[in-house]
Formats: C-alpha cells, sequence, structure tokens
C-alpha cells in the first residue's frame, strides 16, 4: 500500500483486518455489526463525543485520570473508586506496555502472574488478552464514557477489541505514539497503522457510532515548544478526518508558563480548524485535552499536590474541553488509588473556582499567540509543500528533513538537531533551531528572550540552562536558576 492522506481502499482494509483479527486468538471474537449494535446500545452518558460536545457548548473543563491494572476485576474496582471518590468525569483503560509493543504472550504470563501472586504485575490493563467480552464488563461497571490509552505504534488489533468492546475514545497517533516511543519503528510505517485505527473508526462513524480520537499532545513533555507539538496534532487530526474521523480531541502538555500555555490551548483548535478547511476535509466537531506536568515531580506530596494545582489552573484560564490528571504520586511510581483520587479531587476544586474565570487578552498573550500561529503554519506550510499537497507523504519528508524535529525524541527518524531552552519568565524558546522553517522575525523573538535570560542569570546561553531547567521543577522552580 503506498502512502496517501486518502481514505484506504476498502479492500486493502478487508485484506489488513484479516491479519490484524489473527494476531491474538481474542481477535476472533470481533464481529462488527454486533459491535456496531453494542456501542449504539449504550446510553449517551457513555458516548465520549456527546459528553465532550456538552462540556464544550457549556465552556467546561473535565478531569480524567490514567489508571489500569492487570486484572479485570482489579481494574474494574480501580474504575469505580476513581469515579466515585475522585470524582473523574471520564475514566481511562492505560495499557500495559507488553501490549503496546504487540508482545501478547507476555501479557498473558503477566496476568497469570498477577493472579497468582495476587497484585498487578502488569502496569496496565491488557485488553487484547482479556478481550471483547471483559472490555464491556468495564465499560458496564462505570457510570462515565472510557478512554483507551497506551503509546502504541500499531495498535490495530487493541483499537478492534476495545472498540467492539465499548470504548468510545481511543488515544494516539502514527507520530505522537512513535516518534517518542519507539527507536526503529519508521513513520511510514506508524502512519499506514494509523490510518487503519482511523478508517476502523471512521466505519462506525458511518453506522452511526460516534468515536472520538485523541491524539497525544506531550510527545516528550515539558520542553516541547507549542508550535512543534501543534503541528504533531493537526497533522494527525487532518489523517484521522481524512479516513472518516468526525470528533477529534487535540492534545498539548504543559511547559509551565501561565501566558503561553493559554495561548497554545487558544491556537491549537483555530490551527486545525484552518488547515481541515484548506484541505478540503469536513468540518469536525474539534475539543482540546490539556495535559498536567509531564516533566519529572517533587517526591513531596504537598509539592506535588503544588504542581497538579498549577496544571488544573492553566487548563481551566485556557478552557480545555478535559483535563489530564497527575497524582501526589509521580515521583515514587505507580500511584495507590487513593492518591489517584486525591489527584482528581484536587484538579476538580480548582475547575470549580476558575470556571467562570479569562485572562484578558494582554499584549503579552496576544503576541504569544501570534508567535505560535506564525511558527505552526511556517511548519505545516513546509510539510505540504513537501508532500506536494498530500500530508502523509509531506510528513515523511519533513521528518527527513527535519522539518519537524521532536526535543529528546528516541526515534532513529527524527533528527533530534533542535535544543528548547526555558526564557527568563519560563516560556520554551529554542536555542538551536536546527532545520525548522522559522523566518528571521521568529528567530530574532526566540533568541532576544533567550538572551534576556542570560542577562538577568549573568551567563551566556548554553546548553547547561537546557540541563538546569529540566531538574528546576523537583528542585520547587520553573526556571533553571544557577545557584548563587
Amino acid at each position: 500500500m503506498d502512502l496517501t492522506v486518502r481514505q484506504m481502499d476498502a479492500d486493502e482494509f478487508q485484506r489488513q483486518r484479516q491479519e490484524v483479527l489473527g494476531q491474538w486468538q481474542t481477535g476472533k471474537d470481533v464481529v462488527f455489526e454486533e459491535a456496531v449494535a453494542y456501542q449504539k446500545s449504550l446510553p449517551k452518558s457513555k458516548v465520549f463525543a456527546e459528553k465532550l460536545a456538552e462540556g464544550k457548548e457549556k465552556g467546561m473543563t473535565f478531569a480524567q485520570p490514567r489508571a489500569g491494572v492487570a486484572l479485570l476485576n482489579e481494574h474494574i474496582e480501580l474504575l469505580r473508586f476513581l469515579q466515585d471518590e475522585g470524582g473523574a468525569d471520564f475514566l481511562p483503560s492505560t495499557i500495559d506496555s507488553y501490549t503496546r509493543q504487540n508482545r501478547y504472550t507476555e501479557a498473558q504470563a503477566g496476568i497469570e502472574e498477577s493472579v497468582m501472586i495476587g497484585r498487578s504485575m502488569l502496569n496496565g490493563f491488557p485488553a487484547v488478552n482479556h478481550g471483547v467480552a471483559a472490555c464491556r464488563q468495564v465499560i458496564e461497571s462505570v457510570q462515565v464514557p472510557v478512554q483507551v490509552r497506551h503509546g502504541t505504534p500499531d495498535a490495530r488489533l487493541l483499537a478492534e477489541i476495545t472498540i467492539a468492546g465499548g470504548f468510545t475514545d481511543f488515544e494516539g497517533g502514527g507520530i505522537s505514539y512513535n516518534i517518542p516511543y519507539s527507536k526503529d519503528v519508521s513513520i511510514e510505517s506508524t502512519i499506514k497503522y494509523w490510518q487503519y485505527v482511523d478508517r476502523l473508526i471512521g466505519l462506525y462513524e458511518e453506522q452511526g457510532v460516534k468515536i472520538n480520537r485523541e491524539p497525544f499532545g506531550p510527545l516528550t513533555g515539558t520542553l516541547v515548544p507549542p508550535s512543534i507539538s501543534h503541528a504533531v496534532a493537526v497533522i494527525e487530526g487532518v489523517l484521522a478526518v481524512a479516513q472518516g474521523v468526525r470528533s477529534l480531541t487535540l492534545g498539548y502538555g504543559q511547559c509551565g508558563n501561565l501566558i503561553q500555555d493559554v495561548a497554545a490551548l487558544h491556537t491549537l483548535p483555530v490551527l486545525a480548524e484552518e488547515y481541515l478547511a484548506k484541505l478540503g476535509l469536513p468540518k469536525v466537531m474539534i475539543t482540546t485535552v490539556f495535559h498536567q506536568w509531564m516533566g519529572g515531580f517533587p517526591q513531596d506530596e504537598a509539592k506535588a499536590f503544588g504542581v497538579i494545582s498549577w496544571g488544573a489552573a492553566t487548563a481551566a484560564l485556557g478552557k480545555a474541553t478535559k483535563v489530564i490528571v497527575k497524582t501526589p504520586h509521580e515521583a515514587l511510581g505507580i500511584p495507590t488509588k487513593e492518591a489517584n483520587a486525591a489527584g482528581i479531587r484536587t484538579t476538580k476544586q480548582i475547575l470549580t473556582m476558575l470556571k467562570d474565570q479569562t485572562l484578558p487578552m494582554t499584549e503579552e498573550l496576544a503576541l504569544e499567540e501570534e508567535m505560535i500561529l506564525a511558527e505552526t503554519r511556517g511548519i505545516l506550510d513546509r510539510v505540504l509543500d513537501l508532500g506536494e499537497g498530500d500530508a502523509a507523504v509531506g510528513t515523511v519528508r519533513a521528518f527527513q528533513a527535519g522539518v519537524i524535529d521532536v526535543p529528546f525524541a528516541p526515534s532513529r527518524y527524527n533528527a533530534g538537531k533542535i535544543l528548547p531552552a526555558r526564557d527568563t519568565s519560563g516560556a520554551v524558546r529554542l536555542l538551536d533551531f536546527g532545520n525548522i522553517p522559522f523566518d528571521k522575525r521568529i528567530k530574532e523573538f526566540h533568541r532576544e528572550r533567550i538572551a534576556q535570560r542570560g542577562r538577568d542569570e549573568n551567563r551566556d546561553p548554553s546548553f547547561q540552562m537546557v540541563i538546569d531547567d529540566i531538574y528546576a521543577i523537583g528542585k520547587g522552580m520553573l526556571v533553571g536558576r544557577p545557584r548563587g
């Protein structure tokens, strides 16, 4: 199959489908027509797209945690606790690492070991191994919509089983679940894998079933410039809509500077709508998701709650449709259900207090929005030029040329030439632009902002700033200032 943004050929989809459903024994239980009927039987209160649309209309910000364990009953117990004690508006099923790498035999061994030991020996819920019926038990055991969260380069079988199982939201994308997660998987292959996922969801959509799609926004963490994550989000949105997706939630990860983060949340849907229209694609429902701090956390719980609260405040003021919640145990490993619920309650308290407040459009906020729009358009227009109008082809060529470049990513298909650092106010700028197609004005803006930090700290801008910024939050700061 040649790479193209165009909708997947029906024969090619069916050919792949036979192969995909044969990858693990639970694939035999997926029957499309029956799965459509099951999805249609779900109440609207359990349909992600319906609840997101309501939230967007009312200007609400919903809270959703991350969570997942190996065994079905324990997973259900965990989700119920986060719903009842945490007050989660949406629930996740975070998938285990073996399933993310399509290593189902090892996932099965993890399930069996978990049964023997009496506690989860996997870092998530192995949905493929549990199968369609077990997934439906999860859906039927809670009152709110449930999303599949994972990190899988090839998520075709996972999508088949979980959507047939009643999940109404599927996270990820061919760039965002490859470049930050994998070393040797080509972008062309993951775009094709995810076109299958999106075409599957398009087929459900054609039967009247709404499945929301949510590309993963944060990429490699808290030092990704908004224009880089926006470009990836818009491309993944374009690729999804081309395959028939009609409900799209675009993500952005907290960088830490309030003005920059709010500007990013304001501009993301603007850019998505602009490029969907530019490429002649249908108008779809677009919502936003904000990820609380994706970097290192303080070990002290009280300080961790401070980081969580700052993320909640930013989501509320930026009017994100949804916020992904962190826990006070981030620095310690997998959180207890009590800690997870506490993070949700903390977040919801802030969201409630700030729901009627907005940031005024100051000169600084307007400038930040202007720069994010200009930077992202520069990248996206170059992607389309490289692909001669085809976003899929252009994306592969853009990574080859370093036109899209994700900082600190492990993938050998990523140039890894750009170098981000914070300016004196904590906003993320670029020390080294690599081959990112920024014009002279944009580059001068970045250089001056970082130079001002250098003057404030009495040192020359350098890689040491980047190192200092990475460790700053664990020391109670956002900007990595030198001691003294």
